[in-house]
């Protein structure tokens, strides 16, 4: 946003129409109209509690904005005995207590919580001053109960910058909601509204030309406005976030369609059983969009040329919300077989007609130093998603079998100059995949381990152990393909009785009906291919199964 050129004359105006302040609560003051300021006054009247404002100011220095924050403070002063206004220079060892530093700041009940605002609450800035005060003097943030409970699970400081301008009418509610968050949970979240126009120099500086803009802890986690919860959901991850999921306290839900799991195929599923008529409710014990959420870039997924990984997951989520309800960070503990089938999980218990696994599966890890922090920044287990990325550049691709020998072939096809890394003297590949490993001339490290990963902020090099030598040695490379299976998430599928295959995913038949009636399977914990267009195609495709097999069941055929 630009500077307004015009906002000196409009505070001018304004401070212009203002007596001198004179201690009386009641000092006529034209900022604030006489019908409006009998509703006020009667509002303030009812206040539990006193508010202290203090107004620190430097002479010579935003003199304009100086004198505005002055007579709108003053202003609202005038409404209410409750009301307590101080002005201090920035010299004063109050304002070195506090550290406020710019000329004007005010502080509202310093004492109480952490609250500022940098500038002059001129325009539609106004609003969000008397929002502040009122919520002061209740000492009440009137959060949702959705919202407090996400605040609840913060943990650690959050100090928060709203940036605004007088004549932005989306600015109060975003700060106004930041003043609320601060007021729930003051011992640990701080509050600083920066008005542009008075502090042109923080604007350049974090690059907040358009408002509003939030940022916590120097991250921006916010561009423009957001709805409370939403907001509240971004503070505590520190990410911007596009989707808020409602908590529930009932203790029985009922449900054509429980989906385990939240990743492509659940989320996907639960659109098509939706759109097909079935209730569909989605249970994730962790994060919604499992592998995809840490996958930093994609190049693959069809109509996105590229998108990050946590941005695409935030669409499925988004889109998946209005067709079903989802229930994160809940953990399914038992299914029971039966009309109708009872999922229980750690919170409450859904009465279902269908059931699909949709668990997923992890990479197996090497579980060696670094590997967790360099994941995405040279680590990957997938060289169908990152492979094109280290073209010309140099790699490991760690494995022995059929996937590292694969991500091998793949990696040197699309023009990475790629060395194998196995812990033993053969490959346990299919023979026509490691004859054109050899074909290919891509060399082979046997009877060889990496033992750590090394770099700043990306891999540089990683030191590697000769199990038959017992030497070491270092290597420099851009990154690292570890193919060295998968582990699918099947305990639950166990747990019940699923039949399994002897790699340990749950075996299925065309339909995604696994070995128990009523109960189906999809994505990653089937094995397969480990895309996330494969397992989006298979939620669809169980989710038409299970639409089908409810209208007719196929476990009552005579």
């Amino acid at each position: 946003m630009e500077r307004d050129t015009g906002s000196e004359k409009f505070l001018e105006e304004g401070s212009a129409h203002s007596e001198e302040y004179s201690g009386d609560a009641h000092t006529h003051v034209d900022l604030i109209p006489e019908e409006s300021a009998r509703e006020l006054r009667t509002l303030f009247r009812q206040l539990p509690y006193p508010i202290r404002v203090y107004l620190f100011t430097e002479k010579g220095k935003n003199e304009v904005f100086n004198r505005a924050a002055r007579e709108i403070m003053k202003a609202f002063r005038s409404l209410s005995e409750n009301v307590f206004l101080e002005e201090y220079p920035l010299s004063h060892e109050m304002a070195k207590s506090w550290n406020v530093e710019r000329s004007p700041t005010i502080l509202f009940d310093p004492e109480f919580c952490k609250i500022r605002f940098v500038g002059a609450p001129a325009g539609e800035e106004g609003r969000a001053i008397l929002e502040t005060l009122l919520l002061l003097g209740t000492r009440s943030s009137e959060l949702s109960e959705q919202s407090k409970k996400i605040l609840e699970k913060i943990d650690s400081p959050r100090n928060v910058k709203v940036f605004v301008s007088i004549t932005c009418p989306y600015c109060p509610q975003q700060a106004a909601d930041a003043v609320r968050a601060a007021i729930e949970r003051p011992e640990l979240i701080s509050v600083e509204i920066i008005e542009i126009m008075a502090n042109p120099d923080l604007a350049q500086k974090y690059n907040a030309l358009s408002v509003p803009q939030t940022y916590a802890n120097e991250l921006l986690i916010v561009q423009g406005a957001q709805p409370e919860e939403i907001f509240m959901v971004s503070l505590q991850k520190l990410e911007a976030q596009t989707y808020f999921i409602p908590d529930s306290e009932a203790e029985q839900i009922e449900a054509d369609l429980v989906i385990v799991g939240g990743g492509p195929a659940g989320l996907t599923s639960a659109i098509y059983a939706a759109r097909a008529g079935l209730k569909a409710v989605i249970i994730e014990q962790g994060s919604l969009g499992g592998q995809v959420t840490i996958t930093p870039v994609i190049e693959n997924y069809p109509g996105f040329a590229r998108i990050g990984g946590k941005a695409l997951v935030h669409m499925m989520v988004s889109q998946a919300l209005n067709f079903a309800r989802i229930f994160q960070d809940e953990r399914v503990l038992d299914i029971e077989q039966g009309s109708p089938l009872i999922v229980t999980t750690n919170r409450r218990r859904f009465l279902a007609k269908a059931v699909l696994l949709a668990t997923g599966a992890t990479y197996r890890q090497l579980g060696v130093p670094e590997e967790a922090q360099f994941t995405g920044k040279g680590v990957s287990y997938c060289a169908t998603c990152d492979g094109p990325f280290f073209k010309g550049k140099d790699v490991l691709a760690v494995g022995g079998g059929d996937s590292a020998v694969t991500d091998a072939l793949y990696l040197h096809n699309v023009g990475v100059k790629v060395t194998i890394v196995h812990r033993r003297d053969q490959f346990r590949a299919q023979e026509h995949l490691a004859r054109q490993i050899f074909e290919r001339k891509i060399p082979v490290l046997w009877n060889t381990e990496v033992k750590e990963i090394r770099g700043k902020e990306t891999v540089r090099e990683v030191l590697l152990w000769n199990n038959k030598s017992n030497a070491g040695r270092t290597m420099r490379v851009n990154g690292i393909f570890i193919s060295i299976g998968y582990v699918p998430t099947k305990d639950l599928a166990e747990k019940i009785g699923v039949q399994l295959t002897p790699e340990g995913y749950i075996e299925h038949d065309s339909h995604h009906r696994t070995s128990l009636p009523e109960i189906y399977s999809a994505g990653d914990v089937e094995g397969g291919f480990k895309q996330i267009v494969t397992a989006a195609g298979q939620g669809a495709e169980a989710a038409i199964s299970i639409y089908e097999d409810l209208i007719s069941p196929y476990w009552k055929a005579g």
